[in-house]
């Protein structure tokens, strides 16, 4: 006998819409997704003209509840458009946040061209990570745009190709692929609270580290943490701080602040204004290295290529181009790195491998230059606080030596912070 398919828990599929400008589009949509066995919930954030039909939350609820009338809100979009949308996106964040709360959401798709796809992300990025999130828009994969949508959450881009502008038979196809991506995320979904038993621990990684930190990962979990490692490309940086601002972490490995780099120089990967700072105030043990300092990216761009013509140059790829950074750069993020850690409310270290920073600051390798690198070590030791100590090790970072020893100072620093605060 064939065996009984499992049944399917009805979920609700939030489904952000602008039902003034497009009505069969989001009806195929909501009958898709009913046809697997959930609902549909219709949130239309219409700013222009009175919609074909209303959703089950309409333009003129989401308007009141960010502040203007419905009327007021098609007069901005003529006078006004910024303020018409921020209107709506407050006024929808808070009928999503209200469902949230209540349990009545458990994920949210979002369908349409540039301004669906701001409007929709927007409501998203106030949403926890975790929970199923997908924009499907032919303006997903718009170079200059598709990482403004996303920013540092967990946002699925599906790229329509064709404009979501009246239904055709290759849109039905993209829409229905949309559909199925929407649903198969909830039906898997067991929730977006993570269950940790154990302390957590971020760790930032990128590739001319990697051997170090996968085992420092290993020798966190021996000695009973789990191990999150955040990739130092920019936006991995950004979504670290922010989860630990949300309280996700009781600690921090920080192999790889290479963002404050990136940011200071105008480079591809900057970590935004708040690297260091969101575990030091809020007072989470952590250990620093000096990994990504040496180096900066600008593959791409014309006008840093040009200015760094004479720098030593690695092309990773046809994105990647990296350049090396200079003493009067390595002194400047030493600078900031001390006015960072300096606001430390927890036990911290800075741990400095004597035989090079990442795979290409070695010798023999591109980026090696001992004298840059003792430029930053004595300008970080003049201006940290005299209880933050700066640690010298007889290795090269990219090695398990060097991982290990950060682990181990990393768990007498989090012992420590502990038994001071019982």
């Amino acid at each position: 006998m064939p065996s009984k398919k499992p049944r399917r828990t009805q979920k609700t599929i939030l489904i952000i819409a602008n039902l003034d400008t497009r009505g069969s589009e989001f009806k195929l949509v909501k009958e898709l997704i009913e046809s697997r066995g959930h609902q549909g919930l219709l949130l239309d954030f219409s700013m222009d003209r009175k919609p074909y039909f209303p959703g089950d939350i309409t333009c003129e609820e989401v308007a009141r509840a960010g502040g203007l009338t419905i009327r007021e809100v098609r007069h901005l979009y003529r006078t006004n458009r910024d303020q018409a949308t921020e209107n709506q996106i407050a006024g929808a964040r808070k009928f999503v946040q209200r469902l949230l709360e209540e349990g009545k959401i458990h994920g949210v798709l979002g369908v349409g061209g540039a301004t669906s796809a701001m409007v929709a992300t927007r409501i998203m990025r106030s949403l926890p990570l975790g929970m199923p999130k997908l924009m499907a828009s032919s303006i997903a994969s718009h170079p200059r745009y598709g990482n403004r949508y996303v920013g540092t959450k967990d946002i699925t881009m599906l790229n329509t190709v064709v404009d979501v502008v009246e239904l055709n038979p290759i849109l039905k196809i993209q829409l229905t692929n949309a559909v199925g991506a929407i649903c198969g995320m909830v039906e898997l979904s067991t929730g977006w609270e993570p269950d940790f038993d154990r302390p957590v621990v971020a760790v930032t990684s990128f590739g001319m580290a990697e051997r170090c930190v996968e085992p420092a990962i290993h020798y966190l979990r021996e000695k009973g943490y789990i191990a999150v490692p955040c990739h130092a490309q920019g936006q991995g940086d950004r979504a670290m701080d922010e989860m630990i601002r949300e309280g996700l972490f009781r600690g921090v490995i920080d192999f790889v602040p290479r963002g404050i780099g990136e940011e200071l120089l105008g480079g591809n990967s900057p970590g935004g204004n708040d690297r260091l700072l969101a575990a030091s105030q809020c007072g989470l043990p952590q250990v620093v290295a000096p990994s990504g300092l040496e180096m900066l990216g600008v593959g791409g761009r014309p006008d840093l290529l040009k200015r760094y013509a004479q720098r030593p140059r690695v092309v990773i790829d046809k994105l990647r181009t990296l350049v090396r950074t200079n003493a009067r750069e390595c002194r400047r993020m030493a600078a900031i790195i001390a006015e960072r850690l300096n606001e430390a409310q927890a036990p911290c270290a800075f741990l400095v491998p004597l035989k090079g920073w990442s795979f290409l600051n070695k010798e023999g390798r591109p980026f090696y230059d001992p004298r840059t690198d003792r430029a930053f070590v004595a300008e970080l030791k003049r201006r940290l606080r005299p209880d933050i100590p700066v640690i010298e090790v007889n290795a090269h970072l990219n090695t398990p030596q060097f991982g290990k020893k950060a682990v181990e100072l990393f768990h007498r620093l989090f012992t420590q912070w502990q038994q001071n605060k019982k």
